[in-house]
């Protein structure tokens, strides 16, 4: 039997695997990570490993904090917390490459089911400074930008905080968020003045230390308890919530994969991730109190994130979501695939060329079109194995920062987005799709987008805000381009994705409708299902 990956097997591994930069026996916890999946794992804690290694400490070691599920901490915590990161890239002649190190700087795991306790103490405890959060865009629990009171999981973790706000007394009832987690952990640091704390949203969503600044204050108001008020003010004054930018695709762990860093190590890795060679992170230098010192391990620390954000969100993750889209409908199983079609190329490329750069200002070093030749080389890469259903998922909560920005942008310029119009309309066309049957939906909001999709009268029908969508008829008034404009224009009417204004535009809402009839009538495959 193959020995598995721990504190005792670690000094056996052979040269060709780095071993972690800092020994992890002599690593303290300093911060806690809500959300430990496999980004996390390449990304944040690989950087604070190397803060660490930089600055000779032993103080910033993460306690891990899985969500709904315990398979993180079923995974690592025989492992000591060890885990490799296999880097996968092509070298400069195109063949792929292949390198592996553990990282230590995990040195607790925790599932919230079952240690809620133990996480709150942490977060409570004077040596915490820092946290750090990746729970996707869904996982924040918002409603109109705001915290969703309504929503079941947060309403019992406001029912735990308003009991121990209440009696003054530990409440540990299982979380049932992220959110409601945090701010557990924040409002029991209150009651002892623990002291500051940095909290570090690692989510890409636009003013993300400020949108979770909000959701915090949100939750604490909500409680129904006298010392709510207290806590509040004092996170106020203690906390802060910097925004950042993040970047390194990070696929899903496969068997191969696995068999893969095994054949380097010699051991068994159940926490094994996948990542490709290229990593970044954006910080805003606003900090409550002590922390790593990412920027020793090239994280860039300024006082206005935004250029960076924008330029991500516009560039990268815009065409990230356009391809899947695009090349799901045209039977591209992988990113790779996608980009790697002549026509879906050319398209992406127009659409960062036309529409997405001539709203941005490019941040102190970086040249835009540069940037955009190599987010698409990094697209290429056929080791990073992102599928297009992957990529896809979660359509609703991603195209209002990925795509819809642009557009409203482009429009307030004078200019008709129309390749952001087709990216829109790729959106609709694999919507439409899944509502057939032919491809895979995972998205909060499935089942009203395929019923709008579908054509179902109480899916649609007219905005929330009251206004209407304009004509069905189009095309010519064909039955293909009434069909069409039907399909846009039920979608453009959903007020949960699309800014009254922006579906409003009578050029922009002409345009997309122009461009979902064109790519209905193309040619088309079928996606596998992953």
């Amino acid at each position: 039997m193959t020995a598995r990956l721990n504190l005792t097997t670690l000094d056996r591994l052979p040269a060709a695997v780095a071993r972690p930069a800092v020994d992890p026996r002599e690593v303290s916890v300093g911060a806690v990570h809500l959300g430990v999946g496999a980004f996390h794992r390449a990304h944040q804690a690989v950087y604070t490993e190397d803060a660490m290694a930089a600055a000779g400490e032993t103080t910033w070691g993460i306690h891990a904090v899985t969500q709904r599920s315990p398979r993180v901490a079923e995974q690592l915590t025989p492992q000591d917390g060890l885990y490799g990161v296999l880097t996968k890239g092509l070298d400069h002649g195109g063949a792929p490459t292949a390198s592996m190190r553990v990282i230590g700087a995990l040195r607790d795991v925790s599932f919230p089911g079952e240690q809620t306790g133990a996480v709150l103490d942490r977060l409570a405890a004077p040596t915490t400074h820092v946290v750090t959060l990746t729970v996707t865009e869904k996982g924040y629990r918002r409603a109109g930008g705001r915290l969703d009171l309504a929503d079941d999981d947060v309403r019992a973790d406001l029912a735990a905080l308003s009991a121990e706000l209440r009696t003054g007394r530990a409440e540990d009832a299982a979380a049932r968020s992220a959110i409601g987690m945090l701010a557990r952990g924040l409002a029991r640091r209150a009651l002892h003045d623990a002291g500051p704390m940095t909290v570090v949203i690692c989510d890409n969503i636009v003013h993300n230390g400020a949108m979770l600044e909000g959701l915090v204050a949100d939750f604490h108001t909500a409680a129904d308890a006298p010392r709510a008020e207290e806590v509040a003010a004092w996170v106020r004054t203690h906390v802060t919530f910097p925004s950042t930018m993040v970047d390194r695709i990070v696929p899903a762990t496969t068997a191969e994969h696995r068999d893969e860093a095994q054949a380097i190590s010699g051991v068994e890795d159940h926490g094994l991730v996948v990542a490709e060679p290229f990593t970044q992170w954006v910080i805003e230098d606003r900090f409550a109190g002590p922390r790593p010192a990412w920027e020793r391990a090239g994280a860039t620390l300024t006082d206005d994130v935004a250029p960076y954000e924008d330029a991500k969100l516009r560039i990268l993750n815009g065409s990230h979501s356009y391809l899947a889209y695009r090349g799901a409908v045209l039977g591209h199983r992988t990113i790779a695939e996608a980009v790697g079609d002549p026509r879906l190329l050319a398209d992406v490329t127009a659409f960062i060329d036309d529409d997405v750069i001539p709203t941005l200002a490019a941040p102190p070093g970086l040249d835009l079109s540069a940037y955009r030749d190599s987010v698409l080389e990094r697209f290429a890469n056929p080791a990073t194995g992102h599928t297009t259903i992957q990529v896809a998922m979660d359509g609703s909560q991603k195209l209002p920062v990925r795509l819809l920005g642009t557009a409203t942008d482009r429009l307030a310029g004078g200019a008709v987005p129309h390749r952001v119009a087709r990216a829109v309309a790729s959106w609709m066309v694999f919507v439409s799709r899944t509502a057939d049957g032919d491809l895979v939906l995972d998205d909060p909001l499935a089942g009203r987008l395929q019923a709008a999709a579908s054509g179902d009268s109480g899916a649609s029908g007219g905005r929330a805000d009251g206004t209407a969508s304009g004509s069905a008829g189009g095309a010519g008034g064909s039955a293909g381009g009434a069909a069409s404009s039907g399909l846009a224009d039920r979608l453009l009417d959903l007020g949960e994705i699309f800014p009254a204004d922006l579906a409003g535009d009578d050029d922009f809402r002409a345009a997309v409708r122009e461009q979902v009839a064109d790519l209905q009538a193309e040619r088309v495959g079928s996606a596998r299902r992953p």
